[in-house]
Parts: structure tokens; C-alpha cells; sequence
């Protein structure tokens, strides 16, 4: 018999679950079950999955004579490979105070790229499952809900009009009951992601947020004073709204925006990029950007182009002169379009403030 829900992820999962005498075929991922050891005993574990669980010796070797099978923690490593959630901005920027070079999130990229090319297959292997624990993870985090994926370049700095758009932009589209999703990274990622946990709060809470963080205006040169001026605006403003970032440790030099309050980390880039705009359900906006935006264009083009079975999700590109002259990729994108599912579905806006009338309009 299978479970309906078979995943245990925090240790009240547990608890529930175990109080029921069984945990045959559940799969229980990364929960320190040290405090756990009687329940463990009691418990039938015959055809579970321990994945990343802390336990002690007599509890391993009674659920392993069950016939589950143990991952056992790895130690020494700066991520956890089986975690079962997302990670919060607050997690990985753990000791920002010290600097950013102390954070997880930094001490990841160290490890990354001391492994990256050292042909080691456990390591490769440790990226390769915690990618997957992530793509899990982010699949329950935006089950049921609808997403718009905002892209842009990371170029983008705090305080000028641009970045006040793409936050009003975010904001607007929450507001409306969309689920913002970026690149999760600085630039026009940041400020996107920045509106929509900004959506509850009043209107004028954007222009002081922004005041703020042009103090420290790009993440160069110092990612702990771009780092700290965004915590001090979540700081200013608590309780903010929801929405998901996901970048990569394969960029290093750009770090995760501290707005979304959901990170989904990666260390493959491919894996991410792909994931990004295959859950975006509701609608891409690309906003102007360089070779990654472009690419990212086209990556969400090509299964939009194939699209046969039902009406694709919209794209919409923000800056007819960026997008037509100065890199045409509009025009290129329509000639795709012509006499496939996607011609209605795609858009050239002047600007931002354009957007949510337009998106609504494809829906």
C-alpha cells in the first residue's frame, strides 16, 4: 500500500507520522532524529528511506535489521545534499555580520569550486542529489500555485529607474495573486523579488526601501554591504510577502537577493535555468538584459514553439528599443512565432507598467 504523502521532511512530520506505529515506506529526509532512538525502536521502519538523518548507533542498526536503507549524514560539508526544504535568505546568510566570506552561502561556493573540476565522483555526486532534493523541494513549494517568472540583468543597480520598475513591477504582479519567481541574483532578479515582499506593505514603503538600498548600490565591491543594506530594509519592513528566487553557485560572483523569501540553490546552472522557466505556468516577463536574459529568451521559446497541446504560457518582453535594435532578439522570436501556438502568446511592452494588463489579457 502506498502512501498518499510519503515524504517526512521537519521533525513534527515525524512525530505525527511515527505516532501512528509505522513508518514502513516513508521517506524521511534530512530530520535529526538523535532525541528519537525509542521511537525509532518501537516503530515498523521495514521499507523506509532514511536520507541525511542523524541517529544514534542502536536506532541505525534496528532500522537498517527493518530493511530500510540509511543515507547516513556526510560530514564536513558546507550544504546539506538531502535537505528537504528551500533555503530562507536568513540561512544563507547565516554570520553576514562577520562578512559575507563567513556565510554558508559563500563557504558553498568554495567547496564548489575546490571540486568542480577535481574528477571526484562523490563529489559530483553530492551536487548531483542535492540538486535533485532542491527540484523536489521548490515542485512542493509552488504546487497549485501560478507563477510568472521575471528575468533581467544582473547589471541592474539599486536607485535608478529601472530597478524602482522592475520592484513596481513585482509588486504589482502579487498583488494581482501571482507568485513572483526570478534568477534569484542582484540586478533586475533583486528588485523583482524586492516589490513582491514588499506587496503588503504600503505603496510609499518602496521609495523609502529604495532610499535605503542605494547606499550600497551594486554587490561590487563589497557583497556584505549589498547584503547588509537589503536585511536592514527586512528589518525595517518584517512580515513581507512571498515570492521564490532561484540562482546558482555556478555563478559565484553573484550572490542570492536576500527579497525572496524562498531559495531554491543550485550548483547546475542548465538544471536551474530549466527549472526556472518550466514551472513559470502564468507567464514569463523578460526585462532588458545581456547574454544570460537572451539565452533565457529562447530557452523559454524553443518548448513554446513545440507546444501542441494547449495554449503556451505568455512571454512578454519589457523595452521595445533593447529588444528590437540594440539586441534584436524580438524580431527573431516573432519570425519563431509565425503560424505556431505561441504567436498570441508573446509581447513587446514599452514598459513595465504595461505588463500586468497585457499578461492579464493572455490569461
Amino acid at each position: 500500500m502506498v502512501n498518499p504523502d510519503i515524504e517526512i521532511e521537519t521533525l513534527a512530520e515525524f512525530d505525527q507520522v511515527v505516532a501512528r506505529g509505522s513508518l514502513s515506506g516513508y521517506r524521511i529526509q534530512s530530520v535529526n532524529l538523535l532525541e528519537r532512538t525509542f521511537a525509532l525502536l518501537a516503530a515498523d521502519t521495514s521499507a523506509a528511506v532514511f536520507l541525511g538523518c542523524a541517529m544514534e548507533p542502536d536506532a541505525a542498526v534496528k532500522v537498517r535489521a527493518d530493511g530500510a536503507l540509511v543515507f547516513p549524514p556526510v560530514p564536513d560539508l558546507p550544504f546539506n545534499p538531502y535537505r528537504g526544504l528551500l533555503y530562507s535568505p536568513e540561512e544563507l546568510f547565516t554570520g553576514l555580520a562577520d562578512g559575507y566570506e563567513d556565510t554558508p552561502d559563500a563557504e558553498a561556493y568554495a567547496w564548489f569550486q575546490e571540486t568542480k573540476s577535481d574528477g571526484d565522483v562523490f563529489s559530483s555526486m553530492l551536487r548531483s542529489v542535492h540538486d535533485d532534493a532542491i527540484s523536489d523541494a521548490l515542485d512542493e513549494h509552488l504546487c497549485g500555485v501560478r507563477v510568472v517568472g521575471v528575468m533581467g540583468g544582473h547589471a541592474m543597480a539599486r536607485g535608478g529607474t529601472d530597478y524602482r520598475g522592475a520592484a513596481e513591477l513585482g509588486r504589482a504582479l502579487t498583488r494581482s495573486g501571482l507568485t513572483v519567481a526570478t534568477g534569484g541574483g542582484p540586478g533586475a532578479m533583486e528588485a523583482a523579488n524586492l516589490g513582491a515582499y514588499l506587496a503588503p506593505a504600503p505603496d510609499e514603503a518602496l521609495a523609502e526601501a529604495l532610499e535605503m538600498l542605494a547606499k550600497a548600490p551594486s554587490f561590487a565591491p563589497s557583497v556584505s554591504d549589498w547584503a547588509r543594506a537589503a536585511f536592514a530594509v527586512r528589518e525595517r519592513f518584517p512580515a513581507g510577502g512571498d515570492s521564490v528566487g532561484i540562482p546558482t553557485w555556478f555563478y559565484g560572483h553573484e550572490p542570492p537577493n536576500a527579497f525572496a523569501g524562498h531559495i531554491a540553490k543550485y550548483f547546475a546552472n542548465a538544471t536551474r535555468e530549466d527549472g526556472l522557466l518550466a514551472r513559470s505556468n502564468a507567464g514569463v516577463v523578460f526585462l532588458p538584459g545581456a547574454a544570460g536574459t537572451v539565452q533565457e529568451i529562447f530557452d523559454n521559446g524553443t518548448p513554446n514553439y513545440y507546444e501542441s497541446r494547449g495554449e503556451p504560457a505568455p512571454m512578454i518582453l519589457v523595452g521595445r528599443t533593447h529588444w528590437t535594435e540594440h539586441l534584436p532578439a524580438w524580431p527573431l522570436l516573432q519570425a519563431l512565432a509565425r503560424g505556431r501556438a505561441m504567436e498570441s502568446r508573446i509581447a513587446l511592452v514599452d514598459s513595465v507598467d504595461e505588463v500586468p494588463d497585457v499578461l492579464a489579457s493572455m490569461s
